[in-house]
């Protein structure tokens, strides 16, 4: 609740797009009945408005997007459309763990942040800090920032790109009172910090907003420090595009050529009562005109474009056609998907657009009506292309539907919600956890041969370093990277501890387990390795445990003897045989089960403090760190997400109704072993398959 949709109001009243009365009240950007009956933003909405700065004429396309973070995928998705933003903070509660995962997703796309202390006259009339107290909060919600962007931006921004009080990067303001103020705008019109302490003290808001209108502040903010796309496009295409930066549409996007090709990218997908489905890209390369024809890469189909415009919250305003540079809704992409690249010919696609934290929380779905089965599935198959952080897939064993999101807030309003709302009844099981299989040492040679018996595969599995894992976890390492830059990722892979003999001999990546060919001289292996790689792809999907997908693993192939002919090694003789090798490799290393173990802030009364741990001891949770500051606790600590279903119930009744958690991050650590039966049994009962025999 820092404030970024009231904040937007106050941008585009100043726009003259809305009155300036109705700022902070019309909440412009929340035009989703559900957003207004929640008071929280959950669909990222977008509005292009023009800014004057010294006679000057600026376009901002502007994405307001939710701050919860089970809505985060929507901020990830704007990420890449954008090339600054603005990261709003509240003067009070400071730097809250929501702002990391923004700065986190910013810097991850090369997005440049500038920074807004919102609410700053709750620190006049609530706290009734003194100027110097003032200065010092914002020193440290500065500092904080600062210390975000250095941990996570590469170091060729992190420098450029911290934000500064002296330069302007800097605003502080209230969005609700309609102010804003910096240091170059305070030099310009002689307004002092102290007038701005005197207005408020005194309640004259609209005069201070006179004096300091928002609008005008934090515009002139983000023109001066936020680069145009001509500046950003030259360091973020090389960064979410990884085609040949050479070729023609390669220089096209890296110069924004308006006359070149069209390479856009789509980062939303909306419904719309009249057009069908309504597309947001960002286009990259080339102008879009109304009745172009383009093609859906990852489709591989051509669809015509009936109509272009640009946004202003929740109407569109068509165009006839628009340059690159700018964020645009397009009709007439009736099969496009979030992430999907639009080009005006095949060229390489954009990088594909990946939420720092993954869908954790599973639920099954069934309608009570069974004719309103084939609904759902197409109900599902819209939401999941809106929003790619929904997974649906269907269990082939059981028939059931299952849908996965990042939280139970994130299910109820994405899927639960909408369902009833159409009418359509649905029955949801309780959540479900999705675990991860590993092993907790390294396996003996594993033999195994085709059923025709001309064919052998000698293999092995060993646990991943933590180094290398955490190289994947972080995105620096993905499967693009091995296929095409080995080289560069073999330099990362021995930084972070894997022997460079091993890592040379990577072979393919799959849900971030490696396989390895360390065999010699093997006759026909390079031909037959296509099937080999298939095997291991289908093997760490769903390990010998419980059919969960692996994680943290290295599979070797040691040896093999292959028949000269290639039809006794086809597919049957192959893919089923290294895929049980896996599988036997697997059961003889100790295997085991990671959970998701989620990492929360929970703020509370002190008085209360006792109780939210209590709360969180009883849940399987560790307490990491809490902080006690002017009569609210801050409480950092690790649960397992299979505890926090119903988390936010418990805290309220355990808090009075005070107590919030945030996310911080999600991890998958090793589940405690006198756990591991019990949890594997239930998981192979829900999936129907038979009981383990052996372990």
């Amino acid at each position: 609740m820092h404030g970024k949709t009231t904040l937007s109001d106050n941008l585009v009243a100043g726009a003259g797009m809305i009155s300036e009365e109705l700022a902070g009240q019309q909440l412009f950007t929340d035009f989703d009945k559900q957003e207004q009956e929640r008071g929280i933003t959950i669909f990222a909405a977008n509005v292009s408005m023009v800014h004057d700065v010294d006679g000057d004429e600026y376009l901002v396309n502007l994405i307001d997007t939710p701050g919860h973070v089970d809505f985060g995928g929507d901020v990830t998705r704007a990420m890449r459309a954008v090339d600054g933003a603005v990261i709003v903070t509240d003067a009070v509660e400071g730097v809250m763990p929501q702002t990391e995962t923004v700065i986190r997703q910013a810097l991850l796309e090369r997005v440049k942040p500038v920074l807004f202390i919102n609410k700053t006259d709750r620190l006049v009339r609530e706290l009734q800090l003194t100027p110097e107290q003032m200065q010092e909060r914002f020193v440290r919600i500065i500092g904080q920032v600062n210390g975000l962007i250095s941990k996570y931006a590469e170091t060729e921004f992190a420098n450029k790109w911290m934000v500064k009080v002296e330069d302007g990067s800097v605003a502080f303001g209230s969005a609700y009172r309609k102010w804003a103020i910096s240091v170059p705008y305070m030099k310009k019109t002689g307004i002092s910090f102290k007038d701005v302490i005197e207005h408020t003290k005194k309640e004259e808001h609209d005069e201070l907003s006179k004096k300091a209108p928002l609008h005008k502040v934090l515009l002139n903010m983000v023109v001066k420090h936020l680069p145009s796309p001509a500046q950003a496009q030259v360091y973020r295409i090389p960064r979410i595009w990884k085609g040949d930066e050479t070729s023609e549409e390669g220089q096209d996007m890296i110069k924004l050529n308006e006359k070149g090709g069209i390479a856009a990218v789509i980062t939303k997908v909306n419904p719309d009562p009249h057009a069908g489905y309504v597309a947001t890209a960002r286009i990259f390369s080339g102008t879009i005109k109304k009745g172009d024809e383009v093609y859906l890469i990852a489709q591989k189909k051509v669809q015509r474009i009936q109509q272009v415009s640009i946004y202003k919250g929740p109407q569109r305003v068509q165009m006839d056609e628009i340059p690159a540079g700018n964020i645009v809704g397009l009709v007439g992409l009736t099969e496009a998907f979030s992430g999907e690249t639009i080009a005006s010919k095949e060229i390489h696609p954009f990088e594909s657009i990946k939420h720092i934290f993954e869908a954790v929380v599973t639920k099954s779905l069934e309608p009570a009506n069974p004719a309103d089965l084939p609904k759902l599935i197409t109900f599902l198959k819209h939401a999941t292309r809106e929003d790619p952080t929904l997974v649906s897939k269907i269990n082939e064993n059981t028939g059931e539907t299952l849908i996965s999101g990042l939280g139970e807030l994130h299910l109820d309003a994405k899927v639960e919600r909408p369902l009833k709302e159409r009418g359509i009844e649905i029955k949801t099981s309780l959540p479900i956890v999705i675990y991860r299989e590993t092993v907790r040492e390294p396996s003996p040679e594993v033999e195994e041969r085709s059923p025709n018996k001309h064919n052998r595969f000698i293999l092995r599995v060993e646990p991943m370093e933590d180094g290398v894992h955490q190289l994947f976890a972080d995105g620096k390492i993905d499967e693009v990277m091995i296929r095409k830059d080995l080289k560069k990722a073999v330099t990362l892979l021995v930084e972070a501890g894997m022997s460079r003999d091993e890592a040379k001999k990577i072979v393919t990546m799959s849900n971030n387990n490696l396989l390895i060919d360390e065999s010699k001289g093997v006759q026909y292996l390079n031909e037959t390795m296509k099937l080999i790689i298939e095997a291991f792809a289908s093997a760490v999907n769903a390990g010998p445990l419980a059919g969960e997908p692996c994680n943290q693993l290295k599979v070797f192939i040691t040896d093999a003897t292959l028949h000269e002919d290639n039809v006794h090694r086809g597919p049957a003789q192959v893919i089923p045989v290294v895929a049980q090798g896996v599988k036997a490799a697997m059961m003889r290393a100790k295997p085991t089960l990671l959970e998701p173990v989620q990492i929360v802030r929970i703020d509370a009364p002190e008085e209360l403090v006792g109780n939210v741990m209590t709360l969180i001891q009883n849940k399987r949770g560790q307490i990491l760190d809490t902080t006690i500051e002017q009569g609210t606790a801050a409480v950092k600590a690790k649960i397992p997400v299979a505890e926090t279903f119903g988390l936010e119930a418990a805290l309220k009744g355990n808090t009075e109704g005070k107590g919030f958690y945030s996310l911080i991050d999600v991890l998958f650590e090793k589940l405690p072993e006198d756990l591991k039966m019990d949890v594997v049994r239930k998981i192979r009962q829900r999936k129907g398959l038979p009981e383990l025999m052996q372990q």
